[in-house]
């Protein structure tokens, strides 16, 4: 089973789960959601034995639904796509951008599942999978979704890396709808496979996702902020409003640094900048001087000369 590839010829560290795996979690799920059903059913037959026939059919034709259709969305939405049988299986359910699935996500895999796993017994998400490259049912196209293995032998997801202590919250303010999925997935890729490409490549694909990413969110790029510092800040600002979304909670570690002061924007920067760190003392960590112009991200991120004022210019 190979790994997926984006169109920067940059590896992704999941890869898509097959037939046998998915139908043993479904499998494990369906055995869970019956024996539960189960359980409520001898409940409700104690509790309606003073109701008429047309009650008792009314509650047991709606306690079937909920188990058919209801259960399944709220436990992959409530588990961010991992169900007890994924969980078992070491799957889990992921958008295309390999971010976690939220509740539309899971009400289209769930209200599809009802035609492509039951009325069907699985024959119409069975040959979907089968002839999918990327191992997807129907549910999972329409839900823009994607079924991952986790536990992969011999292998290990990057993380994505911190961006730079003086650019935390810089782009709080940054509208990140126009962005779509597949620039989200290249820019994640890049990040977490830089320090295995070739310094010069990995400065140039910097510099051409960052140019798309600014041309998406219609806003300039920084002056002075090195490209792939850049990407790290912006995805994680978009990582910290997913979380926020998913938790009903604040933005973890989006408290703004101090701002440059003595220009507006990003036309210059202090010596240094106090960031708060979840130390004893604090850190200070040098800004980058003025410049247009972005540095190597595999070196010192040190600003480059002037060369195209219109976008992120890689080194010679």
């Amino acid at each position: 089973m190979s790994d997926l590839v984006t169109g920067d010829a940059v590896v992704l560290g999941l890869r898509p789960a097959r037939v046998p795996s998915r139908a043993l979690a479904y499998v494990l799920d369906l055995v869970v959601y019956l024996l539960a059903y189960l359980i409520v059913m001898i409940g409700l037959v104690f509790a309606m034995a003073e109701l008429d026939d047309a009650a008792q059919a009314a509650v047991t034709v709606a306690s079937g639904l909920l188990l058919v259709v209801g259960v399944p969305i709220a436990v992959e939405t409530l588990t961010h796509g991992r169900s007890l049988g994924k969980l078992a299986c070491g799957l889990r359910v992921v958008r295309d951008d390999g971010g976690p699935i939220r509740f539309r996500h899971a009400l289209v895999r769930g209200s599809m599942g009802v035609v492509e796993l039951l009325m069907t017994f699985g024959s119409v998400a069975c040959i979907a999978s089968l002839a999918s490259e990327r191992g997807r049912r129907i549910g999972d196209v329409f839900a823009g979704t994607l079924v991952v293995r986790e536990r992969v032998p011999g292998a290990r997801v990057m993380p994505v890396p911190p961006p730079p202590p003086w650019l935390a919250g810089r782009f709080a303010g940054l509208d990140l709808s126009g962005v779509p999925d597949g620039l989200w997935l290249a820019i994640r890729q890049y990040l977490t496979r830089m320090a295995q490409l070739d310094p010069q490549v990995g400065a140039a694909m910097a510099a051409r996702l960052a140019d798309d990413l600014v041309a998406r969110t219609g806003t300039p790029p920084p002056a002075g902020v090195p490209a792939a510092a850049y990407l790290m800040a912006v995805v994680h600002e978009r990582q910290s409003r997913d979380a926020a979304r998913a938790f009903a909670g604040t933005v973890p570690g989006g408290t703004p640094g101090a701002a440059p002061v003595g220009a507006p924007g990003w036309a210059s920067a202090p010596a240094s900048v106090p960031v708060p760190v979840p130390v004893a003392a604090p850190v200070t960590a040098p800004a980058p001087a003025v410049a247009p112009g972005y540095a190597d991200p595999a070196g010192p991120a040190v600003p480059q000369a002037p060369r195209n004022r219109g976008g992120f210019a890689p080194p010679a």
